[in-house]
């Protein structure tokens, strides 16, 4: 009886270690998805704090933030002790963004210091998105960095039906770095900057008018709800990343546990022909070039294109040159993408629905369609349709209705092509980004060339050229 008994147990303890061995596997792996799949909701939004408690603030949170003050102000007041108290209750949530800003934050802090931009301006990538390069926000911001459509181009980035450079963490890191070094230059403020890459420089510039003081808690009441908050979120995700531990928050492994190699590719390359050639999951590359949408890297001779990739060992070298060297079978039209900013889609969606109404089709779901199935239909994308249809899910049902734009972006006005290039007067509430966007073609950085620029700042009534 004692010896059936002591194998009973055994195996009753062989199976608990058996059963303990996959968690490890799915906790890796449950990281992965998340770096690899577009969440079914707007996971970035900052939480709305109207009125926070006047008697939770402490001033071992405040020399703690002193402690962590390098370029960038970081005040504490109530309305950042109510961020930090939300905050550190997202353990899991916290734990994930400090193993993989193991892999993210070294590559950030290479393109803000281009630069000269703070290196703490990082952590602003945790408020935006959470670390997730696939992450959309409600009204169509995308990436890491969350760039809405139309900055994104003023800023050089480039949205096609293969890529879309706002999810590439170096293009787009890039491309912030770049956005503060104007919003600083014409706002002379840190925490003014912040609040511009949220509601933009000209909310902010209209809000220090009103309020008669470039302080940001003073000019707070006159920005937008969002962004009075945004800024106290900042602060407060900048000290939970500092100080996780302090609050039992422990970093999960990263599933980036190995060395990177950089290479450019000159044919349309498929991200699964590179996975297998070194041995790698498609998920894994995918995760490290989540910009391609359709997982084909799209370079050319004229426009190589460039593949993150594990470092492969040497028995693969040749595997890997034959794949790069050989051209998938694909369309290589590229198609430039259509604004997906549900602002921009809301107003051509509204009146004259003589012309407008034309690029417009209605689609009515059938039964076991999902919005995968439809995108492929229409040619668009599943992000689309969700902006397009304010989805907050993914989740559809048999006779449901969706719009499906076949047209996009709204008319811009393009330069004539008659003429070297066009004069623009500017008008109040203008920046650099908001005239680019305005242009096809135009970027910032043109701008400044064309015009001398060697800063963002312009005033009212200046003249500018639009090459």
């Amino acid at each position: 009886m004692r010896k059936l008994l002591l194998t009973f147990l055994g195996l009753v303890f062989s199976i608990g270690v058996q059963a303990q061995i996959p968690t490890k596997v799915i906790q890796g792996d449950t990281i992965l998805k998340r770096l690899t799949t577009a969440p079914a909701t707007d996971t970035v939004a900052v939480p709305l704090i109207n009125q926070p408690m006047l008697f939770g603030q402490n001033l071992l949170y405040k020399l703690r933030l002193d402690s962590i003050k390098q370029t960038v102000p970081l005040d504490y007041n109530e309305y950042v002790q109510s961020y930090i108290d939300i905050y550190v209750k997202r353990k899991n949530m916290y734990a994930d963004m400090l193993g993989l800003s193991s892999y993210y934050f070294p590559i950030f802090e290479k393109a803000l210091k281009s630069y000269n931009i703070p290196t703490e301006i990082k952590y602003l990538s945790i408020v935006e998105s959470s670390l997730n390069p696939h992450a959309v926000s409600r009204v169509g911001a995308t990436g890491l960095w969350q760039f809405m459509f139309g900055t994104a181009k003023a800023y050089g980035l480039n949205m096609d039906n293969f890529v879309d450079e706002r999810k590439d963490p170096i293009q787009a890191s890039y491309a912030a770095a770049a956005y503060f070094k104007d919003a600083y230059e014409e706002l002379g403020d840190w925490l003014l900057a912040i609040a511009a890459y949220n509601c933009g420089k000209g909310n902010v510039n209209r809000a220090i008018d009103k309020a008669g003081s470039r302080d940001f808690w003073e000019i707070r009441r006159f920005l937008p709800a969002e962004t009075r908050n945004y800024v106290p979120a900042f602060i407060a995700a900048v000290y939970v990343m500092k100080y996780a531990k302090t609050h039992q928050i422990q970093a999960k492994a990263t599933p980036f546990v190995f060395k990177t190699d950089t290479i450019q590719v000159r044919n349309f390359v498929a991200l699964s022909d590179v996975a297998n050639a070194i041995n790698h999951t498609e998920e894994t590359l995918f995760a490290l070039n989540p910009s391609y949408k359709k997982k084909i890297v799209n370079g050319t001779e004229v426009s190589p294109k460039r593949v993150v990739i594990p470092s492969p060992e040497h028995q693969y070298y040749e595997r890997l040159f034959e794949v790069l060297n050989n051209d998938v079978d694909t369309n290589k039209e590229i198609i430039l993408a259509s604004t997906d900013d549900a602002r921009e889609l809301r107003k051509k969606a509204q009146p004259k629905k003589t012309e407008k109404s034309s690029g417009i089709l209605v689609h009515k779901v059938l039964p076991g369609q999902n919005l995968t199935i439809i995108a492929n239909k229409y040619g668009v994308e599943v992000q689309d349709l969700k902006v397009w249809n304010k989805l907050n899910a993914l989740t559809i049902v048999p006779g449901q209705k969706l719009k499906i734009y076949k047209d996009g972006a709204p008319q811009k006005m393009v330069p004539k092509a008659k003429a070297a290039f066009v004069s623009y007067k500017v008008k109040q509430g203008d920046t650099l980004s908001s005239i680019a966007e305005k242009f096809d073609g135009i970027t910032v950085a043109s701008l400044k060339q064309a015009n001398g620029l060697k800063s963002a700042k312009i005033a009212e009534g200046m003249t500018l050229k639009i090459m």
